[in-house]
Order: C-alpha cells, then structure tokens, then sequence
C-alpha cells in the first residue's frame, strides 16, 4: 500500500479522510499535534504526534515513511478566533504551512491535496460561485488560507510542486458507522450545536444575524457529507499520484440552505424540538455561500452523493449515541 502523509488526520475531516484512504489501499500516516485532533480517530494507520511548525520532526516523519505524497489539514479553523488573534492565523496555516512543503521538498515529495476553503471567496458577487469567482476573503481565516494558495500556485509554476487546493464550503455528518464524527471542544459549527441543543446539552441554538439579503434573513450555506468531501480527497491524491495537473476546485453540493431552514430540517429528522434564540450578526460571515462543483466533477471525476437528510441522520447518530463528553 502506498504510503500518503495526513497532516491534521486526527481531526474531523482528516478522519474521515484517512477511512476513504484506506478503503482505497492507500496507508495514511497520520501526523497531528493532537491541539485539536483526536487519538482515537487514529485507526487506519500509525500515528506521529507532531507540529507542521516542527522541522525536525517533520524530517524525521517524512524519512520514516517516504510517502508518496500529502494531505493537509493541519489549521486553525474558526473564523470568529481568527478575527480575535489574527497572528495565531497566520503563525499555524501560513508559517506552518511553509515549513510542511520545505521538508517535503527536503524529502523529494512534490504533491500535495490542500485544505481551502470558500472563505477565500468572501462575499459573493454571484451565486453558486466557481472557481473564477474573485477572491477576496473578509477575515484572516480565509485570507490565511488564501496565502497558502497563492504559494501553491508559486510553487507549482517555478518548480514543478503539483497541487490540488479544495475549497469547501459547510462539511459536516459523521461515518454511518460512527466509528468517528463531529468532535470539537469548544463547537462552533451549526449542525453539531443544533443536535446538541436536541439532546439538551445546551440551552438553545443562537441564529446569528436575521437582516441578511436570503430568503427569510439568515445565512445561506451549502452543507456537504463529510465522506463526500473524503472521496474527493482520494480522488485528488489518485490524480496528483497519475501525473495530473495542479487545480483548485470547489466542494458543494450547489444547493444552499438557510440557517432556518437547517433548523427545521434537523427537528424533522431527529423528532425533536429545541429552543431557538435570534442575535446579531457575527463579523467576518458572509451572507450566502454556495458552490459551483462542475470542475471538480470534470476534473477529478467528482460528485456529492449524500443530501441534508443523510447529513443530519448520520450527524445524529454520532452525536447521541457515540460522542465522548
């Protein structure tokens, strides 16, 4: 089996990753700091705890296994800490970022699969957006990301360093199996607090902002399964390992959903109800975010399988039933 580096793949993504990688014949050797990753999640390969920011322990990983090439997680994530502590930012997915593709060079690795994001894009200036839509992000989250994407691009162009950059839009659900899920402390993301005010392990879901330009005032997002998103990482790392071309692309469904709307769904599906506050806006949101998938679909052949429904029950069944607290 061929030996793929996965930084961040102890985390919720990378997980999910390293399970599609493995059902692929692929070894994900996963490297993660474990700052907001999991050792539990650490099923489909060995384990090396590390920071990206860590040369030394990055030479030594990359001589360990030789893998053929990487997947990237490894980032702070949340925008609303991003507009707190911008250099924390920039230190981790910039910085750390550069040291990763420096010891990968060191080593003769040349290939990478990027975790974007569509806060690259900012606010939209049309809807569903693809990959030719401006890039202008509106907090150091995405503009961090950006960076990183522009030095791929550099990268690529002056010394043959392959990429493939994945923008996402909302990831989210869990393995059908919940062998592992959503798991971050604090949680930020919608759909896990959502479930876990149905549980009653909050007081109440807070929509943030209701004067947004959509169809009832409150944020448009496009949500996808997060095994959908592991299956174009597979699919890039394939592409990339046959000799393709270096692409950014988008991951959506190119259907977007209102936070009401969210809501609603997840009281249909889970039977439950829950309490519901209203607040102001948050900086650094954009109003509406919804993807234009057809490149990823004729680049790396590429489509989403799953819909809201299968997202909530499989996000449903993690949460209730296998969520450590």
């Amino acid at each position: 089996m061929t030996n793929i580096l996965v930084a961040g793949g102890a985390g919720y993504i990378g997980a999910h990753t390293c399970l599609d990688l493995f059902s692929k014949s692929f070894t994900p050797i996963v490297y993660d700091n474990l700052s907001n990753g999991h050792a539990e999640f650490v099923k489909w390969g060995p384990l090396e705890v590390g920071d990206i920011r860590d040369r030394r322990r990055l030479d030594e990983v990359f001589a360990k296994y030789s893998p053929a090439a990487i997947v990237h997680f490894a980032a702070a994530i949340e925008v609303g800490e991003s507009v707190r502590d911008p250099g924390l930012y920039f230190d981790n997915n910039v910085g750390g970022t550069l040291t990763l593709l420096r010891a990968a060079q060191a080593a003769g690795v040349d290939k990478i699969v990027f975790s974007s994001t569509c806060a690259t894009y900012g606010v939209p200036t049309s809807i569903p957006m693809n990959e030719a839509h401006p890039q202008s992000p509106i907090n150091p989250y995405g503009r961090s990301k950006l960076i990183v994407e522009q030095m791929l691009q550099d990268l690529d162009r002056y010394q043959g360093f392959r990429s493939i950059a994945l923008r996402y839009f909302n990831a989210a659900g869990a393995d059908p199996e919940a062998r592992i899920g959503e798991w971050h402390s604090p949680e930020t993301h919608a759909i896990p607090i959502a479930l876990d005010a149905a549980l009653g392990r909050r007081p109440h879901f807070q929509v943030l902002g209701t004067d947004y330009d959509t169809r009832d005032g409150s944020c448009v997002r496009d949500f996808i399964h997060v095994l959908d998103l592991a299956d174009a990482h597979t699919r890039a790392i394939e592409h990339l390992i046959k000799n393709g071309t270096s692409h950014a692309l988008n991951l959506g469904t190119g259907h977007g959903t209102t936070v009401k709307e969210l809501l609603a769904a997840v009281r249909r599906v889970v039977g439950r109800d829950f309490d519901i506050k209203y607040g102001p806006r948050r900086e650094g949101d954009s109003p509406a975010l919804v993807a234009d998938n057809a490149l990823a679909k004729r680049t790396i052949g590429w489509s989403p399988r799953h819909d809201l429904q299968s997202i909530i029950e499989t996000a449903w069944n993690w949460h209730a039933n296998h969520l450590p607290h």
